[in-house]
């Protein structure tokens, strides 16, 4: 039986997107559809070849797990189907604070058009499908939801000495709130603190992003020069670059986890922490409740004293944080990378028979 080769592009994993989202989903990805492929007797003679440019050889099937808006990374001309995954537009969502200038609107105007070539969008929440189908005018009919997971490092750990030894290498307060991620305007990361600092909360930003040095003024790094003008409140704790292996403690360690988010394309990080049996305050907009499911303390990121609200309920009441551990590790086990790979590879065979008919 003739091999049938699926080649995706996982540029994502060298370039500047390594460190970001899109490198963890597809790092994950992959493997997860290599096992799948491997003990699935229905895709027994699929293959999955790896590119990072654009050529393709006697392939069926070509998957780009990622869109940039405003650089050019799909091609001019589509010769074999096509699959892009798009997990938000964040940018073209929200442009008054995502200024572009003249280029970055041609470059966009030219992804528009090569992304709306392609077979089948796939996306990581119902949320950002319609976001995509009102932005691109793309048939929603051909907009597939594949939900990401977090990894299986994120779970409950009773280690007393690993625990110990990251909250020593951090100098992680006893008790406090955790948020982890970029400092974006979608983040809505003044909110969370201005909140945190008049309930005297002790707040733990863990990331790269929060400890970046000469950073240029721009729109969309205002809300970055105002958090590092906080750093000398004794409340505010910013880690910088945490490695993979210290951020589940960080998670077991934190009191409760705070997503205040405008918006996201999905909601990793509450995903993570509900792993981790830490409590959840969320956002109810975007599609972070998409995620949750009503297994944490929701709130409206557009007022403060709504997230002041949810915030002091969770950190006083011992019981109701138990209930929201408990319930975020059930909502947790429904997120898998083995479901996501099965999902991801029913959307390749989709494309496929819509091209054979």
């Amino acid at each position: 039986m003739k091999a049938v080769k699926i080649a995706i592009n996982v540029s994502p994993l060298t370039d500047a997107n390594s460190q970001r989202g899109v490198g963890y989903f597809t790092q994950n990805l992959v493997p997860a559809l290599q096992r799948e492929i491997k003990t699935n007797p229905d895709y027994q003679n699929w293959q999955i070849i790896l590119i990072e440019n654009s050529k393709i050889e006697n392939c069926k099937l070509i998957h780009y797990p990622f869109f940039d808006p405003f650089r050019l990374t799909l091609p001019a001309k589509k010769t074999i189907p096509t699959i892009t995954t798009i997990y938000d537009l964040m940018p073209r969502q929200f442009k008054k604070h995502y200024p572009v200038g003249i280029k970055g609107e041609i470059k966009w105007l030219i992804q528009r058009h090569r992304v709306k070539k392609s077979d089948l969008i796939i996306t990581s929440s119902h949320y950002s499908k319609h976001i995509i189908k009102d932005i691109l005018h793309y048939p929603e009919d051909k907009i597939y939801v594949t939900h990401g997971a977090a990894d299986s490092s994120f779970k409950p750990i009773k280690n007393p000495f690993k625990l110990k030894k990251v909250r020593q290498k951090y100098q992680l307060p006893t008790k406090f709130i955790l948020y982890v991620g970029d400092i974006n305007w979608n983040k809505n990361i003044p909110t969370l603190v201005k909140t945190c600092q008049k309930l005297k909360y002790p707040l733990v930003i863990v990331g790269s992003s929060a400890t970046k040095k000469d950073v240029p003024i721009h729109p969309w790094t205002t809300d970055l020069h105002w958090l590092q003008s906080q750093t000398s409140n004794p409340l505010l704790t910013l880690t910088g670059f945490v490695p993979d292996q210290d951020l589940p403690l960080i998670y077991n360690l934190a009191t409760l986890y705070c997503q205040p988010s405008f918006a996201e394309g999905f909601g990793l990080t509450p995903l993570e922490a509900m792993a981790c049996a830490c409590p959840v305050v969320y956002s109810q907009e975007g599609s972070i409740p998409e995620v949750m499911d009503y297994n944490g303390q929701m709130f409206n990121p557009y007022s403060q004293r709504s997230l002041q609200n949810a915030l002091t309920k969770l950190w006083t009441n011992p019981k109701l944080r138990r209930r929201y551990i408990k319930k975020g590790l059930k909502r947790a086990t429904h997120f898998s990378w083995s479901l996501t790979a099965k999902q991801t590879l029913a959307v390749y065979q989709v494309a496929l028979m819509k091209n054979e008919s």
